[in-house]
């Protein structure tokens, strides 16, 4: 199969996009602070004096939808705004920074998700590294303790959901890597190992059990309480159970590189680099670089991207470029990956009440935000467009 011999360089010439013109990072900022400003004028309207409702998510059948703090997405606002204050210096966006993250205090106590390090980490964590909070720092350090509540060390791993129980015993999703940057960072700021043991352990498990032999990744990874042992490997978000659900893929890259920059440890590099090859390399992946949600969806070529995928893909090889001996193969991937999203994907200034990109898929199994904006492609993307300066 061509698929198996291509080499990775070939890879990326077949996909790549020339632009007669880099991406000029002044305007699309610009223009990002201008849709966000439409989102700060939507919020009000759209909460409708729902306190509970803190941040925006999605806009979806005509509305403009919000969540409570406890919903998964709810930092990426706020980092969105702290990315536009990184970008700008300007003390506008640290005020509303500063006032969308407050928002999330309480998500500290709560021992009830695996999300923490969405929550807070894209929120607290993106003001402290700006300002250095005492009070941001304070509750990063009680959020990772309240996560490591999950972690079963019998199993190795930090537990993902407490909903279906008569199906899973305990479950562990892909997406769950992404939260272990918050532990890594309670040890920084803390001096206290025991966060840094509980992210390798659950670092190190991940790698045992999520990943094929192509190394795309399972979603959903269920173990028997007792023994620590597999019981099954499904999907929940994706199309089948061995199919490879895009942003999956994109979490996995994402996570392992963010885990070999905190500890150096060459079995996650060559994680990343084999699941940058993964994605890069696939057939079914579209000439703009932007996924189709699932890799293995027999309707490719119609059924949806996931804008989503690309940007969080991009972020991660923007920061992979810096270790691996790749670094011009994923520089010049991760360029398309951001001018195929800006030139095409990107809402028009006021439309959207305010998102900044279109495109992204939620939860296609349960027809749940199909080809519609959503909060983190936003986040993402913002996060992407400031690590390209660096590369």
């Amino acid at each position: 199969m061509i698929f198996k011999r291509i080499s990775l360089a070939a890879a990326v010439m077949l996909t790549t996009v020339v632009h007669a013109q880099q991406i000029n990072m002044q305007k699309v900022f610009k223009d990002a602070a201008a849709q966000t400003q439409v989102m700060l004028q939507n919020i009000p309207t759209a909460r409708d004096g729902k306190n509970e409702l803190v941040a925006p998510r999605t806009f979806e059948d005509g509305k403009l939808k919000l969540v409570s703090s406890k919903d998964w997405t709810s930092g990426f606002f706020a980092g969105q705004l702290w990315f536009l204050y990184t970008y700008t210096k300007d003390s506008y966006w640290r005020i509303k920074a500063d006032s969308f993250t407050t928002l999330l205090d309480k998500e500290k106590y709560n021992a009830g998700t695996h999300d923490m390090g969405f929550k807070i980490y894209c929120s607290y964590g993106a003001g402290y590294q700006l300002t250095r909070n005492e009070g941001y720092k304070k509750v990063i350090i009680q959020a990772a303790q309240t996560l490591t509540k999950r972690f079963n060390r019998t199993i190795g791993l930090i537990r993902s959901w407490d909903h279906g129980k008569a199906e899973w015993q305990y479950p562990v999703i892909i997406d769950n890597m992404m939260n272990l940057e918050l532990l890594f960072a309670a040890t920084r700021l803390t001096g206290d190992s025991s966060y840094y043991r509980i992210a390798v352990t659950h670092a190190n498990t991940t790698l045992k059990n999520h990943f094929r032999k192509d190394y795309s990744t399972y979603h959903v990874v269920d173990y028997d309480t007792a023994t620590g042992q597999v019981r099954s490997k499904v999907t929940a978000q994706g199309y089948a159970d061995a199919s490879a659900w895009a942003r999956g893929q994109a979490w996995g890259l994402y996570g392992y590189t963010m885990c070999y920059r905190e500890t150096k440890d060459k079995r996650y590099l060559n994680q990343a680099d084999s699941i940058a090859a993964f994605i890069m390399k696939h057939p079914n992946l579209p000439a703009d670089g932007v996924p189709y949600w699932d890799y293995n969806d027999p309707a490719i070529p119609n059924t949806s991207r996931d804008a989503s995928a690309a940007a969080i893909a991009a972020s991660a090889l923007y920061e992979l470029s810096g270790y691996s001996t790749n670094k011009k193969i994923y520089i010049a991937f991760a360029d398309k990956l951001l001018e195929s999203l800006t030139d095409h994907y990107r809402s028009a200034i006021g439309d959207n009440k305010g998102f900044i990109l279109m495109h992204s898929t939620g939860h296609r199994p349960a027809n749940s935000e199909i080809d519609v904006p959503i909060n983190y492609a936003d986040y993402y993307y913002l996060e992407a467009l400031l690590r390209s300066r660096k590369k």
